[in-house]
């Protein structure tokens, strides 16, 4: 059995996790594959285990399971490597919140041993595609963002969905979100948190100028199109972080449920709400800590 690792050097937070699967695999005689970029990490320390790649492609393409060590950008660089390959990724949280990465590095041996058992579900993530009026295709397994740059002015951009017209949008900024992404920049801006698998995509308009605006939960099998017209200032689009430069107008992005699936695990002490309630801190009272 063989399991990939991606993860980002740069990130010294890694590096603990890292070496601990490398640990775990010598004993249990599992192969880690993993880019070059990786190997200063264990300080040349010797590791049976250790299968190095010339690139992370070609690590994932050896493996049977992907590791993804770090926070959930770490994730989406692993959904965005692996959108067209179905394997299973396990997320080892080494950032902050973590939604998408489950397993905390205190548990690593034990989730590595569940994955060796076969003792694991499969929790399936549809990413969104967006199609812009130039024929250019995107993905995103968070969200689609329009927003700003380096301005003071709020950004005017216009929604319709299934042919509709839905609202424009005096915002400093708009997103589209996946189910997944509703507990990203989505959550931030007051939308709605969403459960995994459903078939929808959220609206969420970012400190909207009328108050009354609020975010929209639409169906995701139907295309919602977003225009942004030439403005005074420059308008960003982004998916995944990933950004866009805006070139020609109007821009008109066609934004739907993609058939692009990521495999993410969940172990058997692990499930969403588990992780909403902890991340969050659900049902936790302050109070308690200081009497």
């Amino acid at each position: 059995m063989k399991f990939a690792v991606v993860a980002n050097p740069q990130k010294y937070s890694v590096k603990e996790s890292f070496v601990n699967i490398l640990r775990w695999a010598d004993k249990s005689g599992v192969k880690i594959v993993f880019c070059t970029e990786l190997q200063a990490l264990y300080d040349g320390e010797d590791h049976k285990s250790a299968v190095v790649t010339d690139s992370e492609k070609e690590a994932i393409d050896q493996a049977d399971i992907v590791i993804a060590v770090g926070g959930d950008g770490t994730m989406l660089y692993t959904a965005r490597l692996m959108k067209s390959i179905q394997k299973p990724i396990l997320g080892v949280n080494s950032g902050r919140l973590g939604f998408m990465a489950y397993t905390q590095k205190e548990n690593i041996s034990q989730a590595l041993d569940y994955l060796v058992e076969g003792n694991y579900r499969i929790d399936k993530r549809y990413l969104l595609e967006a199609e812009d009026n130039q024929g250019q295709i995107y993905h995103a397994l968070n969200e689609f963002l329009f927003s700003k740059k380096d301005s003071t002015s709020m950004v005017n951009v216009s929604a319709e969905y299934d042919d509709m017209f839905i609202n424009n949008y005096w915002s400093d900024g708009l997103i589209v979100a996946s189910p997944t992404g509703s507990t990203a920049y989505n959550l931030s801006s007051s939308g709605p948190i969403v459960m995994p698998n459903s078939d929808v995509m959220v609206l969420t308009p970012i400190n909207p100028h009328t108050l009354t605006t609020r975010p929209l939960v639409l169906p995701s099998d139907k295309s919602l199109k977003v225009t942004v017209e030439k403005q005074q200032h420059e308008v960003l689009f982004s998916y995944d972080g990933l950004i866009k430069k805006i070139d020609t107008y109007p821009f008109e992005v066609n934004i739907k449920r993609s058939n692009f699936t990521i495999d993410l695990i969940e172990l058997p002490n692990q499930s969403y709400f588990d992780t909403l309630r902890h991340k969050l801190m659900w049902g936790m009272d302050s109070r308690e800590e200081r009497s």
